[in-house]
């Protein structure tokens, strides 16, 4: 039986590890053709390791034991120019796009007064900006395709206040802010545009979150009635800490499949209940 992604092509960014390969794997599974980047650098401004050449390398080999194919390539989501080469040479091979994942992200966990001007701009740079040149550089050929279907990755923190986060959350809202004017925009194109909200999620960025929250114990900046606060206010209701990055990507394919072909502006939380 064909899947529901049968045909199609989808890019996702931040596709070597995390939920970018999550999503990757899960829309091959289902018969998608997949175009993928990843930075695959460290920055200065962050002290945890990003995705590696090798990691890249086993979200193809991943995707090549589901039988289908994939063009992998490092860029950078602040990258205009990059990104809109990979997106064209993946066209080019496989003839069309059908579904933008717009995932590549990093996140920080610190006090406000101990944000540097670097760690912002780089937050805001891959998130938010990431974002938007991911859409740049994909609506053109959606357009071409006589439509399809835009999913940005959110967070709970572009719904409700976040703390020790300050430059993930704003960037975070902002993503919401294109989203919404995008789907106005592209609806005449039969364009979706949805974002997605998860909790948190087994990825390699959590322990470094987990270790931000101490660092911040260790300079006094987070009391223990403060972490307290802090834990009630990102505290999930249903009985999990973390969910899985295939509990996400099941809501990717949702969105980028013809079930959801009607859906647009939505803002979709897999939260496990945490924004209420």
């Amino acid at each position: 039986m064909p899947g529901r992604m049968e045909g199609r092509v989808a890019f996702v960014t931040g596709a070597a590890r995390g939920q970018g390969r999550s999503h990757a794997l899960r829309l091959a599974e289902e018969g998608a053709s997949i175009i993928a980047v990843d930075i695959l650098e460290n920055y200065d401004s962050f002290d945890y390791q990003l995705a590696t050449d090798d990691d890249l390398a086993s979200t193809v080999a991943q995707v090549e034991a589901l039988g289908r194919p994939i063009i992998a390539r490092k860029a950078d989501v602040r990258d205009l120019a990059a990104l809109t080469a990979v997106v064209d040479e993946g066209v080019k091979e496989f003839g069309h796009l059908d579904v933008v994942c717009a995932n590549a992200g990093i996140v920080t966990i610190q006090a406000w007064h101990d944000v540097a001007p670097q760690v912002w701009t780089d937050t805001i740079d891959t998130i938010l900006t990431g974002t938007w040149n991911t859409m740049v550089a994909t609506v053109p050929h959606l357009i071409d395709n006589g439509g399809g279907s835009i999913i940005a990755t959110g967070s709970t923190a572009a719904i409700k206040g976040f703390p020790y986060g300050a430059p993930y959350v704003a960037a975070k809202h902002g993503v919401v802010g294109i989203a919404r004017g995008m789907a106005i925009e592209l609806a005449p194109h039969s364009i979706r545009v949805n974002t997605i909200h998860p909790t948190g999620v087994d990825t390699n960025m959590a322990p470094y979150a987990f270790e931000g929250v101490a660092r911040m114990e260790e300079k006094g900046h987070l009391t223990p009635e403060a972490r307290q606060a802090m834990e009630a206010s990102l505290g999930n209701l249903l009985p999990v800490e973390l969910v899985d990055a295939r509990d996400i990507s099941n809501t990717v394919l949702y969105l980028a499949s013809d079930e959801s072909r009607y859906v647009t502006g939505l803002e979709l939380k897999i939260d496990a209940g945490s924004t209420l």
